[in-house]
């Protein structure tokens, strides 16, 4: 009967993605993007100088591989590479259109389902340049340190593709924007810095809680373009928790979502509601909470203008800042306007 027990209750923490204390060190259940739960060590004491000495070496460089969706080829992708313009110049790319990079989480790649379900969105209501920032070589690791530890270089290396579309086609960074989903977001941040924070919009997908802390180099924070949004769909878990961004959205009170019993669908159920929220026309209105206190507490009480959370365009240039909570369906469609 305790082995029964014990068994159950080690079932209910990986249903709830709760870190788990094995032996004296921090180990945690964290799910990758195609929601399989991995026990890992997130203690960053002692983690070996050299990456090489762990796993083989990572080159945001030459292992990000840069994918080009458009409406004249929205299923087969067409590689664009940083170092090389002739590879923009001869593909879909057009410049008088919107450009939106997304950039996936951990233990994904090209197959992310950051990339497949918000890329049909933009696409369906207009054109875009979509471009997917696939990162697996660095992402598809059991290693959450050293994957975390890489969010700086994606960022780094997708800014270098940035400055690669303005200097080749004249594009302004006023149609740019970067969204990224986990340690995605983190990275989609790093883009933003490495712009000077002039870039349109930069997205943060319920933010990689896990190694990062307020004040950290590598982390998502408000500066990072010209306006910043960040929501979180399980914050103070798998997700950060505390306000990153310009404005801050917390669904259902950010820390679970309804129609989940699981840590891990909460997590990914922000890539479903914020691809949503680029094409529908009922949107998800945002009551402005005096602060994020207010959501800790699980209350909010209404402090000035409401917002439409996401969509496209994104709220650059509305005003939009602080605090914001508004509640969702269990299912699709999500929004309730």
């Amino acid at each position: 009967m305790k082995f029964t027990t014990a068994i159950i209750a080690l079932l209910g923490l990986v249903t709830a993605g709760y870190s788990l204390p094995v032996g004296s060190k921090p180990w945690a259940l964290i799910p990758d993007g195609a929601g399989r739960i991995h026990m890992v060590n997130i203690n960053p004491v002692n983690i070996p100088s050299g990456e090489d000495e762990f796993e083989p070496h990572f080159d945001a460089e030459t292992d990000v591989i840069f994918r080009l969706f458009t409406r004249r080829n929205p299923v087969n992708s067409q590689t664009i590479v940083w170092s090389d313009p002739s590879s923009l110049t001869s593909s879909n790319f057009d410049s008088s259109n919107p450009t939106r990079f997304l950039i996936h989480g951990w233990v994904e790649g090209e197959d992310a389902r950051t990339h497949w379900v918000i890329k049909d969105h933009f696409l369906r209501v207009g054109d875009f340049n979509v471009i997917a920032v696939d990162w697996g070589a660095g992402a598809e690791t059991i290693n959450y340190i050293a994957a975390r530890n890489r969010v700086a270089s994606v960022g780094a290396v997708t800014s270098r593709m940035i400055d690669m579309i303005r200097d080749t086609t004249g594009q302004s960074r006023d149609v740019i924007n970067v969204i990224g989903f986990s340690l995605g977001a983190h990275a989609a941040g790093n883009a933003g810095k490495a712009q000077d924070g002039q870039l349109n919009t930069v997205i943060g997908l319920d933010p990689a809680g896990p190694l990062f802390s307020s004040g950290q180099a590598d982390i998502l924070t408000a500066n990072d373009a010209i306006y910043t949004e960040a929501v979180y769909t399980n914050a103070n878990n798998l997700a950060f928790n505390a306000p990153l961004a310009d404005a801050n959205f917390y669904p259902n009170g950010g820390s679970s979502q309804p129609g989940c019993i699981t840590s891990t669908c909460s997590h990914m159920r922000v890539n479903d509601i914020y691809a949503e929220s680029i094409s529908s026309t009922t949107h998800f209105v945002a009551m402005r909470c005096a602060d994020f206190e207010e959501i800790q507490n699980n209350r909010c009480t209404s402090n000035g203008p409401y917002a439409n959370m996401g969509g496209e365009p994104s709220n650059q240039g509305r005003g939009v800042s602080g605090i914001y909570h508004f509640m969702t369906n269990s299912a699709s469609p999500y929004a309730r306007g």
